[in-house]
C-alpha cells in the first residue's frame, strides 16, 4: 500500500524563534517531541546524517539533515515500512513559521495492517501532540490535545511493548 501522512501547523512566530526548538530534538531537553506522553526520540550518534534511532518499537536512520530547515529519516522498523518521514521548518513570512511531517512509505501486508490499525492512529496523534508542544512553548495559555478512547487504548498498549525495546 501507498501511504502519504501529512500534518501542517503553522506557529505565529518568527522562524528564528521556532528553529531553537528544533535543536533540542532528541535531547534530554526535547522542546518538540511529547516524550512526557510518548516514547522519547533518541539517536546513537545525535542528530547526525547515518545516525540511527527511533522511538519505541519505530527504527530509523538520518538520511539527510539541513540545519534550520529539515530533517529526513529512512525507516528500518517495523518490517514492511520502506520508505521515509521527514520533518521541516518553513519561513511563511517575518512572522509566521510552518512546521510539518510527511511520511512517504510503501507497505507490505503485513505492515499495511499495522498501518491502518495501530499506527496510523498513534502517529498522528503523537505528531499533533509534537506540534501542540512546539505552540504552547509561545502561549501563555496552553492547550492540550484530547485523544479518542482508541488512541489511548492502542497508546497504553504500545507503551507497554515499547518500553522492552532499547536501542543497542
Amino acid at each position: 500500500m501507498r501511504v502519504i501522512n501529512s500534518h501542517k501547523r503553522t506557529i505565529n512566530q518568527p522562524i528564528r524563534m521556532v528553529y531553537p526548538l528544533f535543536k533540542t530534538l532528541a535531547s534530554p531537553n526535547d522542546l518538540v517531541w511529547p516524550y512526557e506522553k510518548w516514547p522519547a526520540i533518541k539517536f546513537k550518534n545525535g542528530l547526525h546524517v547515518g545516525s540511527e534511532g527511533g522511538h519505541g518499537r519505530i527504527r530509523y536512520t538520518i538520511i539527510k539533515f539541513i540545519e534550520g530547515k529539515s530533517i529526513k529519516f529512512q525507516f528500518s522498523k517495523p518490517e514492511g515500512f520502506i520508505g521515509t518521514h521527514e520533518l521541516k521548518i518553513e519561513k511563511i513570512n517575518s512572522e509566521i513559521t510552518l512546521i510539518s511531517h510527511e511520511i512517504r512509505m510503501e507497505t507490505s501486508l503485513k505492515a499495511t495492517l499495522l498501518w491502518v490499525f495501530i499506527i496510523r492512529w498513534l502517529h498522528n496523534a503523537l505528531i499533533k501532540d509534537a506540534f501542540i508542544k512546539v505552540e504552547n512553548y509561545f502561549v501563555s495559555e496552553k492547550r492540550e490535545i484530547k485523544h479518542s478512547f482508541w488512541v489511548l487504548i492502542l497508546r497504553e498498549i504500545y507503551k507497554r511493548k515499547s518500553s522492552k525495546t532499547k536501542l543497542t
